[in-house]
Order: C-alpha cells, then structure tokens, then sequence
C-alpha cells in the first residue's frame, strides 16, 4: 500500500474533522431540543432524537462521504485498515480529527442551545446490558457498512447507515453509541444524550469488541474482500489531485462504478 499524498491527506482530515463535528452536534443538539420540546416524555425524546440523528447522518455522509469515506469513526477507520482498505498511518491521522471534531461539535451544541461550551456529563451508562448493546451496535453497524462495499453497494451505505443506527437508537438499551469518537464527545455535554466520564472506558472497549466480532463476520460472509472493495468503505471517494498537481498516489485503486 502506497503513501497517502499530504495535500490529499489533509483533505481528508478536515472532511473527517468537519463530518465528526457536525455528527456530535446533530446528536446532542437534537438530544437538548427533544429534552426541551417534550418535558418528561421519555419515549418521545427518544423518538425525536432517533429520528433527527438518522436523517442527519444520512446528509453528514452525503457531504463528506466523497473526499474521506465519511468514517466518522474510529472503529470503521481501524477495521478498513485490517482489510487493506486505509493506511495504518493513515488510521493514526484520522483517529484525532475524528475525536476532536465530535469534542468540538459537543461545545457547538452547547453554544446553540445557549448553555455553558464544557459541562461534564453525569449520565452513567455502563452496565452489562449496555455493554453488550454496544458490542451488537457496533458489529451491526460494521456488517452494514461491510456488506454493500462488498455487493459494490456503497453508494446506498448513506440511508442503511442511517437507518441502521436509527433503528438500533431503539432495539438497544445503550441507544447505539457505536462510535468511541462520539463517546468521547458526549461527556462533554450534560445533557439528554451525554456520558458520563467514567462509563465512557467501558463503551468504547465494547464497541472495539464488536468491530472485532465484525471482522470475523465479514470475513465468514465474504472471504474474498479485497483491498479495492475495502477502500470503498464507507462511500465510494474519488482520489482527486491536490490543486496544481499533475499526478497523486492512492492508497487503494478503488473499484469501477456500476
């Protein structure tokens, strides 16, 4: 696998960067939003909240999907390594830009809802069956994402991605974090959908657990992914040139349109 060109590398960053911010801001402000809209009526919060981060993440991977892949996430960003699909060093880059921008999209979400920029969540989450729901949440999310790379589906992965983690918001009793970026962000908001510090560890351990259990799903239901198929992860993205460039090098020849 080749060197990721910086000027296309920096690219990249800034769309992981900008698509994880507008991510954590779409889920914690719809969160304080549902909160305030609908006092005291659990059900429908949650029903709000779903359905606004659904739709939203739909759009966020629509408009950075094409220069990044919209990972968003850790956990993708990792696993399309083991495939061949990204650079490890390149994983290594993303891993910041993802974290911070869903720090930065937390104090985003805060500032628009008038509250303080920081204020450290106090809703503990880590029990066993929260745990267990992040290693469902994250594997499914990774088979989803997987699946129509493979099938050279990816240009529907923006509405079963959104789908899926709409869904799983309610057949999950952690309501599908399934992304230790947005983790890390959601302490940062005390809030409908905030974490507390110290149940977060226990998440994101569970969520790389069932990338874990992704990879050896993948790997059973398509043994022959190849590093082309894995670069298409999670939109196909065009490798363009940085500007003034007559050549660039890819990381992985990505695989022909249908």
């Amino acid at each position: 696998m080749t060197t990721t060109p910086p000027a296309l590398l920096a690219r990249r960053l800034a769309a992981e960067a900008v698509g994880s911010m507008l991510l954590a801001a779409l889920v914690i402000g719809s969160g304080i939003a549902a909160r305030q809209l609908s006092p005291d009526q659990i059900g429908l919060e949650l029903a709000e909240n779903a359905a606004v981060t659904a739709a939203g993440l739909y759009a966020i991977i629509l408009m950075v999907g094409p220069v990044s892949g919209a990972h968003l996430n850790p956990v993708v960003s990792a696993v399309d390594a083991l495939f061949g699909g990204l650079s490890w060093r390149d994983v290594a880059a993303y891993l910041p830009a993802q974290v911070g921008g869903c720090v930065a999209g937390a104090v985003l979400a805060n500032w628009m809802f008038d509250r303080s920029a920081v204020s450290l969540s106090t809703h503990h989450r880590a029990s066993g069956a929260h745990l267990l729901s992040e290693v469902v949440a994250t594997a499914g999310l990774l088979l989803v994402i997987f699946a129509l790379a493979r099938s050279g589906r990816g240009d529907r992965a923006p509405g079963a991605v959104g789908a899926y983690i709409g869904a799983a918001y309610w057949f999950t009793s952690s309501t599908s974090f399934a992304n230790p970026a947005i983790t890390v962000g959601r302490m940062f908001s005390n809030t409908f959908a905030g974490i507390a510090p110290a149940s977060a560890p226990a998440f994101i351990g569970a969520q790389f657990v069932g990338g874990a259990v992704a990879v050896g799903l993948v790997r059973l239901f398509y043994p022959d992914v190849t590093p082309a198929e894995a670069a298409d992860v999670v939109v196909p993205h065009h490798q363009w040139p940085a500007s003034g460039s007559a050549t660039t090098t890819v990381t992985a020849e990505p695989s022909p349109s249908p």
